[in-house]
């Protein structure tokens, strides 16, 4: 493992303890700690630790999981901007979560850390970096659409004006059901393919948007956790998930590249819910919760002046 490959990997899994023991503390339930390991002679070699809680008065599952796997050759979804690295072996580190709360009230939220490092045969290795988080409500606020925007603004503030209007551009561009013609939440940040700092920078400015979660969620959580709800608003909350459901299997690079790649199906799927529902042609009454949803939140809009 080179120096660069062991600063990334123990910060990793350093922000996954982090994260899920400040979710435990939140919720107060036990987080299921499942180390794996990918056995020989499968496509991908290597490790990681699935954590997860279930079933809790907060979250009905937050799942936060860490991997550090190579692999002989970078599957289509990493090579599709970088075709000359096409066939090259590959590692390939990341901390990816998926919380979905039970109260409708709280939005569900999602956020990414990886590194991806191709070892091409005759040239020197490259490295790049990727990740952002995003927010998906079921009833939008809009004090917490811009204190969620206000904190990634903030996390890439030092390094460039312009990272937070360009991510933000590409995370409302990346999360977007063309199917549906829809936002998948109100967004954040998203960043692929990203090494243009130089490899010191560019690694800080990862484990800047890793550490802005803290800050950029759990206070929304603490704000709707306690607000009243009831069939009505749990029926609703169901049936967006579908739409989260959608958007992963059909549109996520990160699940396509997973399963293009050989790894661990139950650590990939961890961003899944665990109630959902559809309904045919669903349509809220007008000026109501629900609608607002759509009309106000679930489009492409600047959250702050």
């Amino acid at each position: 493992m080179s120096p660069q490959t062991s600063a990334v990997t123990a910060y990793l899994q350093d922000l996954q303890q982090r994260i899920m023991g400040a979710v435990a503390a939140q919720d107060g339930s036990p987080v299921t700690v499942d180390p794996w390991t990918k056995p020989a002679g499968e496509k991908l070699q290597g490790e990681g630790v699935t954590q997860i809680l279930e079933n809790g008065p907060v979250f009905e599952r937050a799942g936060c999981g860490f991997s550090h796997v190579t692999g002989p050759q970078l599957p289509p979804s990493a090579t599709q901007h970088r075709p000359e690295l096409a066939g090259a072996p590959f590692e390939a580190m990341g901390v990816s979560l998926v919380f979905h709360p039970r109260n409708p009230y709280v939005p569900t939220v999602h956020m990414n850390v990886r590194m991806i490092a191709a070892h091409p045969a005759n040239a020197e290795s490259v490295c790049w970096f990727g990740g952002g988080m995003d927010l998906t409500p079921y009833y939008g606020f809009d004090e917490d659409a811009v204190h969620f925007h206000q904190s990634c603004r903030d996390a890439l503030a030092p390094f460039g004006a312009d990272k937070y209007p360009r991510f933000k551009q590409w995370c409302d561009e990346y999360f977007y059901l063309a199917h549906r013609r829809e936002q998948r939440g109100v967004g954040g940040v998203f960043f692929d393919d990203f090494a243009e700092l130089g490899f010191e920078q560019s690694f800080g400015m990862l484990r800047a948007v890793g550490d802005a979660f803290f800050g950029a969620y759990l206070p929304i959580v603490e704000r709707r956790l306690h607000t009243p709800y009831g069939e009505r608003e749990r029926e609703h909350q169901l049936y967006r998930r579908g739409r989260y459901v959608e958007f992963n299997l059909v549109w996520d690079r990160g699940t396509h590249f997973g399963l293009q790649s050989g790894g661990r199906t139950e650590s990939i799927l961890l961003s899944m819910p665990p109630l959902v529902s559809w309904s045919y042609q669903r349509t809220p009454a007008a000026d109501s919760p629900e609608a607002r949803l759509t009309t106000d939140f679930l489009v492409r809009k600047e959250w702050l002046v």
